[in-house]
């Protein structure tokens, strides 16, 4: 596990860009925290790193579930938090996208139960004081511990 803290939103933007550089097609990023921790800012920094264009406004999908954004690679930026459970994730097709040519960023990871990728980097992000943030990173395989230290290795 790689903990990191930042001490403002930009920081936490810039911690997703670095990540978002080192993600690969099918790469599939958890993110988990309460309400207002930074899930949808560190969302905007992994757009980042993956060349999405800076004029393109990123915004949490709450409403939409979901919002694609073309990039050197499409990322696939799904909000979770109105979903019931991992049977309304199945209902909706979203496993097309979990495997898929693209990133998939998820924020409320949670809701999908056990229905997640073996591949995946988890991002736990919560609030400390401030605009500070708690940003852990976990990896479940082989290659998403390779990103994480690639991570830790590029601040």
């Amino acid at each position: 596990m790689v903990v990191v803290e930042t001490s403002s939103a930009e920081a936490t933007v810039q911690l997703g860009l670095r990540l978002g550089r080192l993600l690969g097609p099918g790469d599939f990023v958890a993110l988990f925290g309460e309400l207002g921790a930074g899930k949808t800012q560190f969302a905007k920094g992994i757009a980042a790193g993956l060349a999405v264009d800076p004029a393109t406004p990123v915004t949490s999908p709450t409403y939409t579930i979901l919002n694609v954004y073309q990039g050197r690679l499409p990322l696939y930026h799904f909000d979770l938090y109105r979903l019931q459970g991992a049977e309304e994730s199945a209902a909706l097709g979203f496993e097309e996208y979990f495997y898929g040519k693209g990133v998939c960023v998820v924020e409320w990871s949670e809701r999908l139960e056990d229905e997640l990728p073996e591949e995946v980097i988890s991002v736990t992000l919560a609030h400390l004081e401030h605009d500070s943030r708690r940003v852990a990173f976990e990896g479940s395989g082989p290659r998403t511990r390779e990103i994480i230290e690639a991570l830790r290795g590029s601040g």
